[in-house]
C-alpha cells in the first residue's frame, strides 16, 4: 500500500495570506509568533460566528512547529470546532503552506484554541444554542 501525503482540510480556509519579509527572524523564517497570530485570527473568526459576537481567546494547547514558513509562501489556516461549552469554544486550527511556485501543500503546525464568549463589559456569556 503507497504512503500517502497528508492533505489539507477539505473545506475553505478561513485565512490565507503571504509571508512576507518583514515577518522573519534573522535565520529567514517566518516568526512563530506571526503564524501563530494568523492562527488565533482565523480561530477568533470562528468563534465570533459561533458565539454571535465577542469571543476572547484564553488558552492555546499542543502547538508544535514542524516546518518552517518561508518569505512567499502562501499560507493556509483552516479552522474546526471541536466542541463548545455553556460559554467557551475549543477550536482546532491547522496550518498550512504552499511554495508559491509550487502546488505542494505541506502543514506546518496545529494546534486547539480556547475561545471564551464575552458580553460588553468582558464577562463570560452562554453561547447561542439555536
Amino acid at each position: 500500500m503507497p504512503d500517502t501525503l497528508p492533505t489539507p482540510p477539505d473545506h475553505e480556509p478561513v485565512i490565507r495570506t503571504i509571508a512576507m519579509p518583514a515577518d522573519t527572524n534573522p535565520a529567514g523564517d517566518i516568526f512563530g509568533g506571526w503564524l501563530m497570530a494568523q492562527m488565533d485570527l482565523a480561530a477568533g473568526n470562528l468563534a465570533a460566528r459561533i458565539a454571535r459576537g465577542r469571543s476572547v481567546t484564553i488558552a492555546v494547547d499542543g502547538m508544535t512547529f514542524l516546518k518552517p514558513v518561508k518569505v512567499g509562501d502562501v499560507v493556509s489556516i483552516y479552522a474546526d470546532l471541536e466542541s463548545t461549552g455553556r460559554s467557551s469554544m475549543r477550536i482546532h486550527v491547522e496550518a498550512w503552506r504552499r511554495h508559491r511556485y509550487d502546488t505542494e501543500n505541506i502543514k506546518v503546525t496545529d494546534a486547539t484554541f480556547t475561545f471564551v464568549a464575552i458580553d460588553e463589559t468582558g464577562r463570560s456569556r452562554p453561547i447561542p444554542q439555536d
